[in-house]
């Protein structure tokens, strides 16, 4: 079943250094490509891979992710 307003293959595009995928149940995955996380990464606020139930709250968790990136 298609959600209206998201395509998955333009969030790729948006998050290349993501790779996404939905589950037959629904939910929405981000596992960050070629990076292993150090634990001092992962006490700043950074996640090796990320989920959300819905779109928005998806995407939202990505761009949270990438502006720590930039910060950290």
């Amino acid at each position: 079943m298609a959600i209206p307003g998201y395509d998955l293959d333009v969030l790729r595009a948006a998050f290349p250094a993501w790779s996404l995928f939905r589950s037959d149940a629904g939910v929405f995955y981000g596992t960050r490509r070629g990076v292993r996380l150090r634990d001092a990464d992962i006490d700043k606020g950074l996640r090796q891979t990320v989920s959300a139930e819905d779109v928005d709250t998806f995407v939202s968790l990505l761009m949270d992710q990438g502006r720590m990136v930039v910060r950290s």
